[in-house]
């Protein structure tokens, strides 16, 4: 029987799951646990198995984000409502194409969200992935992790140490185990993930501990410029964000930790990143620690030496990537080219590289370059010099009507990549939507779909996307037509 008439169930290591029809010929199951809740004891610790369940258990609603903050984005991707809770974070969902069928080995693409290892959820509505599984026949698959201090406060004395990190690779390792049932293919896994999500998917492919379960790599706008916290720094984190608490580093630590209303170490977390946070910076208070799970090298060593070797690899960035961060903030807005020179942005470098730019535009411009397109490329130019080439992609639509300069920003591919449009009905940065658009989701998203399924992001209908070989510009997709910032 169809997957619209029937609710699928399937077997997991840890006892059958109920899903729902997707809306799109084929089927979800939502909110499925991959660990077991990281509250008491478990708070602050790597993850550990779910104990499962007996009776057949419902999966079709989205299960609960993580504790966080509202994110620093809301300005330009919508508000959201609340919707994060400490017990049963730890979830994942799952889309197939058709209906549920174990035998059919289909290509699989876990994908995790961005947020600045701050704030997000694989189960939120932006990230739909039934359009996605149909687009390429294949299996989507979405996670939470930790964020913020739940997720990267740096105590490795009481086995806190990247444990967001440790919850991907959790993720990764209960695709491996289970996606067969949902009629997946566990040898033909992609990584994938937008900002966080990105930086996270290559440090999956890249570590020793994960990256043989790893197949292939989808990178949008990762933050490569912005490399793994070293040890030093994060103690000096963790001490300025235990002194904002008022918890002594004594033997008493962890348990004082683990007692606190949730609430309380979120409040922390934001009054620290308000004390650490300065114009231009990119970075939260917590991330990835080199050194730490998940992180062994840096991701420059590690792919010098061969840890892509025979994974395909997409990389790509947006055209004003930092649209996302500056359009609203007015420190940036009022620079003066004096000031900008701070940023390393002279009048003069900006009438050679950005014509007619203000000096606000200019900064935006040359850190979106900085933070996201260099490290890409250069991560692209060493696959090439391997003979492995990555596929490289800039997003360039940006909203018709921008009076704030947003342009084609942080996060503006995504709505494109799922083709939820509806699910961002207050987005400056989408603006209205025309035909153009819907057939822009098709192109990308169906490039991108191709990309999971065979390693090529070229098929039928689609045009031809020629990896790059580090010799030109035109080697670098473009989608959507590029809007002038206002």
């Amino acid at each position: 029987m169809s997957s619209d008439t029937v609710d699928p169930v399937v077997e997991t290591a840890t006892g059958k799951v109920r899903g729902a029809p997707n809306g799109h010929g084929g089927s979800v199951f939502r909110g499925i646990p991959f660990a077991a809740s990281p509250v008491g004891r478990s708070r602050f610790a790597p993850p550990r198995p779910h104990p499962g369940w007996t009776a057949e258990r419902a999966c079709v609603r989205p299960g609960p984000a993580a504790p966080q903050w509202p994110s620093r984005l809301e300005s330009v991707l919508g508000t959201r409502v609340p919707d994060w809770d400490e017990d049963g974070c730890l979830n994942l969902s799952v889309w197939t194409p058709g209906d549920v069928d174990p035998t059919a080995a289909r290509p699989v693409l876990l994908w995790f969200h961005g947020g600045g290892f701050t704030s997000g959820s694989g189960g939120w509505d932006w990230y739909d992935g039934a359009r996605l599984a149909v687009l390429g026949d294949i299996v989507v698959v979405t996670a939470n992790y930790r964020l913020g201090p739940l997720g990267y406060l740096y105590l490795p004395e009481i086995g806190a140490a990247n444990l967001g990190a440790l919850d991907q690779a959790a993720a990764l390792r209960w695709v491996a185990d289970n996606i067969a049932a949902f009629g997946g293919d566990p040898e033909r896994i992609t990584v994938g993930g937008q900002s966080a999500g990105a930086f996270s998917a290559l440090a999956l492919a890249t570590d020793p501990a994960t990256g043989a379960l790893v197949r292939r790599v989808i990178a949008q706008s990762g933050p490569w410029r912005m490399p793994p916290m070293d040890a030093p720094a994060a103690r000096d984190m963790t001490e300025s964000y235990l002194r904002i608490l008022g918890i002594a580093a004594d033997g008493r630590i962890a348990g004082r930790l683990r007692e606190l209303p949730v609430g309380r170490l979120l409040a922390a977390y934001a009054r620290l990143m308000a004390e650490t946070g300065r114009p231009g910076s990119m970075e939260p208070p917590m991330w990835p620690v080199l050194g730490g799970p998940g992180t062994p090298r840096p991701f420059d060593q590690a792919v010098a030496a061969g840890a892509l070797r025979g994974k395909q690899v997409l990389l790509g960035w947006t055209a004003a990537e930092m649209g996302a961060f500056f359009a609203f903030n007015p420190a940036i807005q009022l620079l003066s080219w004096e000031k900008a020179a701070a940023f390393g942005v002279t009048r003069e470098r900006a009438d050679a590289d950005y014509p007619g730019a203000t000096p606000a535009q200019a900064v935006s411009l040359a850190l979106g370059e900085h933070y996201f397109a260099a490290g890409a490329r250069e991560i692209a130019d060493m696959l090439a010099a391997q003979g492995n080439p990555a596929h490289l992609y800039r997003f360039e639509r940006g909203p018709a009507v921008d009076p704030d300069g947003i342009g084609a920003c942080h996060c503006a591919e995504l709505p494109f990549l799922f083709g939820t449009f509806d699910a961002f009905p207050n987005a400056p940065m989408l603006g209205e939507i025309g035909a153009d658009d819907r057939e822009l989701a098709t192109a990308f998203g169906g490039a991108l779909a191709a990309f999971v399924a065979t390693g090529s992001p070229n098929g039928s209908g689609l045009e031809t996307w020629q990896p790059y070989r580090g010799d030109g510009a035109a080697e670098v997709r473009g989608f959507g037509v590029p809007t002038r910032q206002r």
